[in-house]
């Protein structure tokens, strides 16, 4: 029996939980990220969308390309405000990894330097002009 002091802890379900705390736009989305094994609940993978989640459990998830880790605080009732959505989490996620580190493989796709790659229209019938080429 639970006295007036204590409360029951209560539980929400996992794709519930998503959507009220924004971490994804629709439940649709939520479900489908919880059953492709995107989410860990207490360092277990599950990929059941029913699974009640409350305060204090630790939720890791790969959302949008990166790790976040978040400790349940509590579960809410509806999909409120961002203001009152972060209330429902803190964020324990560790730091992203810095641009620097990123390896010199994956620097080389993001930049490219001006004036690689094939030309323009208009590059290269400028070209043809200064070879004296027909500019049509």
């Amino acid at each position: 029996m639970v006295g007036p002091e204590q409360t029951p802890l209560r539980k929400e379900r996992l794709d519930r939980f998503l959507f009220f705390s924004r971490a994804v736009k629709s439940r649709t989305l939520a479900q489908k990220i919880i059953e492709s094994g995107a989410v860990r609940v207490n360092s277990e993978k599950t990929e059941r969308t029913d699974l009640k989640v409350g305060a204090g459990d630790v939720l890791t998830m790969s959302l949008h390309n990166r790790i976040v880790v978040w400790r349940i605080l509590d579960c809410g009732t509806r999909r409120g405000p961002a203001s009152e959505a972060q209330g429902l989490y803190e964020d324990i996620s560790p730091p992203p990894v810095p641009r620097a580190e990123l390896s010199p493989y994956d620097a080389a796709i993001a930049e490219r330097p001006a004036g690689a790659g094939r030309p323009t229209k208009k590059e290269r019938r400028e070209t043809d002009r200064l070879r004296g080429g027909d500019a049509d």
